[in-house]
């Protein structure tokens, strides 16, 4: 049968349109209806008319014959390739063994301590001998149930008997303080930001190709970069917020000073006639519910504002339920998302540009005053507080009056203020400091200048710029200059530990080292140097006993005893040249050391490292003496007034030296051995040198 032109035509232009509207079995189907309408010749007049293969009209011939498909299927089930787990039924299994090792314990799983990502692990299977690739895991882990998922932090550790209980008591306090429209907050301290041009998690809209550029390490920022400390104060039923944006340290007298400034800003216009407050804290940090200087400053601010504080704190470890981490901080957070906080300006004003749909407002105050980190308060100080323990869970819930309610049950002790001037009179003894009071006079005149320049420029680094305020507005430093001065002196001349002058001045250690560390950088930088004595008093009442009687707790042995020749076997000419060669090495390996003690923490300086419980001279007197084994080592530590420890550490540190030097002792005879100080001493008065026992 001939078709004609003009059918094979008007053929050709409906298939045209059609076919791209079909898929591949009903383009078949439909190709195959066309040719079998034609009759004979039809196949190849189709064929042409599309451009198709004959063999592919006479295959949906053949389908036609056939029962329709289900629907949403092209082909049969079973047509197309085989997939990989129907190839190889050992694949599936030997992919759980990669990425359920956990589960099952495996311990020697190849993958157990690596990112299991899909080219890991397509690559390990590949080793195995099951050749696959990364997207064919990818369908395999899918269909098996798998889907990438990051960390739940749902864990809170081990949950405190009590914390559902101090929960529902702290929503009655807080139900029970709005019903009477008395104010309730919520506080606690942001993260420390840095100022500078660092990342900020997120992103914000910007021209295409044109990022912020920051810097790449803010992990590794020099010492001394600037940052800010925001203390949030979140009020519950006002939905507003307060941070008080701090530049010195998060300490608890930050913490209630930001309490005070919200108060005398906010609090007192909005609650006019506010009796009580209800404060609402966790239980760390600068208002960790342990820390008596929170509960000495809240007592301060009661009797200032006239207002009972009652605080509730959170358990440990649910910090994050504080209202004020997720009603006010969160969104402080995404507000500056992708935002480097370039200057203490964008910090303030990117905080008070925070808002809500749910209509929170925020307000912050740039806080430049300084609050260092030690003032001690005593326990009777702390005892004497007019504070009220709550029935229920008392350390966490806890009351602070104005006044006391019954003055004569506990007597008041005045409120410390970070300094013991009864501590400072004493320790300003010549005995102590080496120098008559006219001299100490002069010398804090002459430092205070410097002193006063040093803290000026610390704070201009701080701000970033000029004052904002007068000179003497904010906060007076705890130690004043004299005080740094004295301590200085006191702690150069190994008279008086560090941890004791804390404990004596009432300051807390990090600022007064701090203090001395700066002090002793001027008196370097000017070419003063104040050398140690042999006096050390290691307790309060050692120094007021010393400053009574005029003696030691151990009488000193004067050094013309020690260093007799029947006690050293040489003359002291020898001891006094062989000594001199001697501390000449060891000076430097005591350099040596102070480096790498130095290396964890490099502002310390040379003198600073730790302190010395004799001079070096008698550190080589006392090893000459062991080596020649003449006493026991408690009877050497008896003669120097220090514990056997220090005399075996003396021994490790000068043997080397002195045999290197060329010492070889004649040991002693055990039966010549001496086993108490006392001993010794009879010794060497029957040797005739009886003189030198009563010297001065």
């Amino acid at each position: 049968m001939v078709i004609s032109p003009l059918i094979c035509g008007h053929l050709a232009s409906r298939l045209q349109l059609l076919l791209p509207h079909l898929n591949e079995r009903q383009r078949r189907l439909l190709l195959a209806a066309e040719a079998k309408g034609l009759g004979h010749g039809g196949i190849r007049t189709v064929a042409r008319a599309v451009g198709v293969s004959e063999t592919t009209i006479r295959k949906g011939i053949a389908e036609l014959d056939m029962e329709p498909l289900p629907d949403g299927r092209v082909r049969r089930p079973g047509g197309g390739r085989k997939a990989a787990a129907d190839k190889n039924p050992d694949l599936l299994p030997a992919l759980m063994a990669l990425v359920e090792p956990d589960e099952r314990g495996d311990p020697m799983s190849p993958l157990r301590w690596t990112t299991k990502s899909l080219r890991n692990l397509a690559g390990e299977l590949t080793r195995q001998g099951h050749e696959v690739s990364a997207t064919t895991v990818g369908k395999l882990l899918r269909k098996s149930g798998f889907s990438l998922q990051s960390n739940v932090k749902t864990l809170e550790g081990k949950q405190h008997p009590d914390r559902d209980a101090q929960f529902q008591y702290i929503n009655s306090q807080v139900k029970k303080y709005q019903a009477v429209g008395e104010p309730v907050i919520s506080v606690d301290t942001k993260k420390k930001e840095l100022v500078g041009q660092f990342h900020q998690a997120g992103r914000e809209w910007r021209p295409q190709g044109d990022p912020i550029d920051v810097e790449d390490h803010s992990l590794f920022a020099r010492p001394g970069r600037e940052q800010v400390i925001p203390y949030g104060i979140y009020d519950i039923a006002a939905n507003t917020g307060w941070l008080n944006v701090g530049v010195d340290h998060d300490t608890s007298a930050f913490a209630v000073a930001s309490v005070r400034r919200w108060w005398e800003n906010r609090g007192r216009i909005d609650y006019p006639s506010a009796t009580r407050l209800l404060i609402t804290a966790d239980s760390g940090g600068s208002n960790s519910p342990r820390y008596r200087l929170w509960k000495s400053e809240l007592s301060a601010l009661a009797e200032e504002t006239g207002l009972a504080i009652t605080v509730c704190h959170f358990p440990p470890g649910t910090s994050k339920w504080n209202k004020v981490e997720h009603r006010l901080f969160s969104h402080i957070t995404m507000n500056w998302r992708g935002r480097p906080l370039t200057s203490h300006e964008v910090v303030i004003k990117t905080i008070r540009s925070t808002r809500t749909r749910g209509g929170l407002r925020v307000e912050a105050e740039l806080d430049t005053r300084e609050y260092p980190t030690g003032i001690s308060i005593s326990k009777e100080y702390a005892d004497s507080l007019p504070i009220e323990p709550h029935e229920t869970r008392g350390a966490w819930n806890y009351t602070v009056l104005p006044h006391k309610s019954d003055p004569a049950s506990v007597p008041r002790v005045n409120r410390p203020q970070g300094l013991n001037l009864e501590a400072v009179e004493m320790l300003s003894d010549p005995r102590l400091t080496g120098m008559n009071p006219e001299d100490l006079t002069d010398l804090i005149a002459c430092l205070a200048p410097l002193q006063e320049a040093r803290d000026e420029q610390r704070r201009y680094e701080r701000r970033g710029g000029k004052r904002r305020r007068t000179r003497g507005a904010g906060a007076i430093s705890v130690i004043t200059p004299a005080v740094r001065v004295l301590a200085t002196v006191l702690y150069l001349r190994e008279v008086i530990p560090m941890q004791l002058l804390g404990e004596l001045l009432a300051v807390e250690i990090q600022p007064l080292r701090r203090a001395i560390n700066e002090t002793h950088r001027i008196l370097t930088d000017h070419s003063c140097a104040i050398r140690p004595v042999t006096l050390r008093l290691t307790s309060e009442q050692a120094v007021r006993d010393y400053l009574a009687t005029g003696t030691r707790e151990r009488p000193e042995i004067p050094l013309e005893v020690l260093t007799h020749p029947s006690i050293t076997g040489m003359s002291r000419e020898e001891l006094t040249t062989m000594t001199e060669r001697v501390l000449v090495r060891y000076s430097a390996r005591l350099e040596e050391l102070r480096i790498k003690r130095r290396s964890r923490a490099l502002h310390k300086l040379p003198g600073l490292v730790s302190q010395r419980k004799v001079t070096d001279a008698d550190r080589v007197l006392a090893a000459v003496l062991g080596m020649r084994r003449i006493a026991t080592r408690q009877a050497i530590a008896d003669l120097f007034g220090v514990s056997a420890r220090t005399i075996g550490n003396t021994l490790v540190e000068l043997r080397p030296l002195l045999e290197a030097d060329g010492y070889n002792p004649k040991l002693i005879l055990r039966a010549q051995r001496f086993y108490t100080a006392e001993e010794l001493l009879q010794s060497v008065q029957a040797a005739g040198d009886i003189d030198a026992l009563h010297k001065p």
